[in-house]
């Protein structure tokens, strides 16, 4: 990396600094910290619902599958697009409708307070784990970039994200969403088409991968691959239309600028889908063995999207690609840490702890929590680059299907089906669990492959598409049959919960009217306008970046990035009346 490329990445990080302390004076009370005070409208939240979706794992763990085995890693973002989709046609409106600061409220109307408590602890520690992965992944890019070790990226990034997320509260966290979308899309465009360039065009990569990578047979040739992508489809459903994941929605407007954010969002991903795993499919061509150029990685395939962006790339433009990918994870873990200091603060610090504590107390334990939170992830993602026997993808995903769907499961059920006993929720839980390592235990590949009949031996990928996929299957079949089984007891529920229950259920069916429910000043214009001022600058310095002396088709690259992220930020300036300024505080 050149001069030019680490000047770039300093500018990222005080332009990403300068975005919390504007937003800073967004902040009032504890509303405005944890969920933006129910304002942000539809183009700013579903960028961040897109950016929050995915991290640097993106461009080290699933880009090592893609690397290794194609296309089959595709299916897991195409499932997300799939899952935001549906967030359009239901769920994503029901979200903001359930009007409450954090979604573990949510779930004390739907599951009562005992299970309020049992999903926060669960959930905060998991996401914790969750968090610590995406940093890791983080890690090992920067670590592929500098060549430093993983331990040392880990803790600066780490560092950096924490402030971040510290200083500007659920407003900076969306609005710094919103425009790394606009750094990371257009690079990650540039980063496809110079790769497929440098092989020979499309009709070359195509020849050359179309029986390996690209090979569309698999699916019928591989072992388990087929039963892997139907599981695959059900995961990212459940983990994109679920009760904890409302705050996604909560801090929109209204319900229609939460349809509209959804939509967004979704269509963000069909177009991540190419031009995220094309670059590591040509790696491939142009570095078969990349454990010769990243000696130091666990699993140097993790190093493959960021061995191609330095064979391609112009100079000056890697910076930029660090930028987005650090972007990307920056996105996942600040609004982690600021979704779990709300539910940390909002459902047990304050009801338990201090009931009648006032809003500046709240919102200075939330700060420190974001700290202490923040602390815990740094380690965490320490301890991960510790292992030594497990990549990042099968750490990702083994995660997500045994550790997190077990919680997942009736979390979604809970907003379909409205007539179970509070106890469906925590008990729905318990039985995923056991389900989990039962699963886990007894139901390997081994198991598999005697009661299938494989009997040419299994590839890695294909032990894995088996324990992800039948994880998958398990959990979710259990936890619906146990959930449905609670409804008999539905009629032995008291009359308080009941009264709860039905609170929700008139919540869900009721759209938002921001004018009489948040009781507050529309702050439309003001949110247009400082993203549209901030972009503005950003952009004009990713087009100066065009005078680096590079070739021809390098400066057309960088004036295409900046002319994007300059274009959406006069848009934004142009459609926005110029807002009052605001008060300091």
């Amino acid at each position: 990396m050149t001069v030019y490329d680490h000047a770039v990445i300093a500018f990222y990080f005080v332009f990403m600094m300068v975005i919390s302390w504007v937003f800073r004076r967004f902040i009032t009370n504890v509303s405005d910290y944890f969920r933006s005070g129910g304002q942000v409208l539809w183009w700013m939240a579903g960028g961040s619902a897109f950016m929050v979706s995915f991290s640097a794992w993106t461009f080290t763990g699933a880009a090592s599958r893609a690397y290794g085995d194609g296309w089959p890693i595709m299916v897991i973002y195409l499932a997300n697009a799939v899952g935001f989709f549906m967030n359009a046609a239901y769920f994503g409106p029901k979200m903001r409708q359930l009007r409450v600061i954090t979604s573990m409220q949510a779930v004390r109307q739907r599951f009562g307070r005992a299970s309020e408590q049992t999903f926060t602890w669960i959930t905060l520690p998991l996401q914790m784990l969750t968090a610590g992965i995406w940093l890791y992944g983080l890690g090992v890019f920067f670590s592929a970039a500098f060549g430093l070790d993983v331990r040392l990226t880990i803790l600066v990034t780490g560092v950096s994200v924490l402030l971040i997320s510290l200083i500007g509260g659920s407003w900076a966290v969306v609005a710094s969403d919103f425009i790394q979308v606009l750094i990371l899309m257009p690079v990650t465009v540039v980063a496809t088409f110079l790769a497929v360039a440098h092989i020979g065009g499309w009709s070359v990569m195509i020849d050359k991968l179309s029986a390996t990578t690209l090979n569309l047979d698999k699916v019928f040739t591989d072992d388990f691959l087929l039963f892997w992508c139907v599981a695959i489809l059900f995961k990212q459903f459940l983990s994109t239309n679920n009760i904890n994941d409302a705050s996604r929605y909560l801090c929109v407007k209204d319900s229609k600028h939460a349809r509209k954010a959804a939509l967004l969002a979704g269509t963000l991903f069909l177009g991540g889908i190419m031009i995220w795993f094309l670059p590591p499919m040509a790696a491939t061509i142009t570095h078969p063995d990349l454990s010769l150029q990243y000696p130091k990685l666990n699993e140097p395939a993790e190093g493959s999207f960021f061995a191609i962006a330095q064979a391609t790339f112009p100079v000056g433009m890697l910076g930029l690609l660090v930028s987005g990918i650090f972007a990307a994870t920056m996105s996942s873990m600040d609004a982690g840490l600021n979704k779990n200091a709300g539910v940390f603060i909002k459902n047990f610090y304050q009801p338990i702890l201090r009931p009648k504590a006032e809003e500046s107390e709240l919102l200075k334990a939330g700060k420190a929590t974001t700290v202490v939170l923040g602390l815990t992830v740094i380690g965490i993602a320490i301890f991960y680059s510790q292992l030594k026997n497990l990549t990042l993808f099968e750490l990702m995903v083994k995660f997500q299907v045994l550790v997190s769907l077990p919680y997942i499961v009736p979390l979604v059920l809970g907003i379909i089906i409205k007539r179970t006993p509070s106890w469906s929720g925590w008990s729905t839980v318990v039985v995923g669990f056991v389900v989990s390592f039962l699963t886990d235990r007894y139901l390997n590949i081994a198991w598999a492959a005697r009661t299938f009949g494989v009997a040419d031996g299994t590839t890695n990928w294909e032990r894995q598409n088996w324990e992800q996929g039948i994880g998958v299957f398990t959990i979710l079949a259990a936890g619906i049959a146990w959930f449905l089984f609670t409804k008999l007891f539905y009629r032995y529920e008291t009359p308080a919960q009941k009264a709860d229950i039905d609170l929700y259920c008139r919540n869900l069916a009721t759209p938002v009217d921001y004018a009489t429910e948040e009781g507050a000043v529309a702050t439309d214009d003001k949110q247009s306008w400082l993203i549209g001022w901030l972009c503005l600058p950003y952009g004009a310095v990713v087009l100066l970046m065009a005078l680096i002396p590079n070739p021809p088709l390098g400066r057309l690259a960088f004036v295409f990035c900046g002319g994007v992220v300059m274009l959406v930020g006069w848009l934004l300036v142009k459609q926005a009346r110029r807002p009052a300024p605001a008060p300091m505080p």
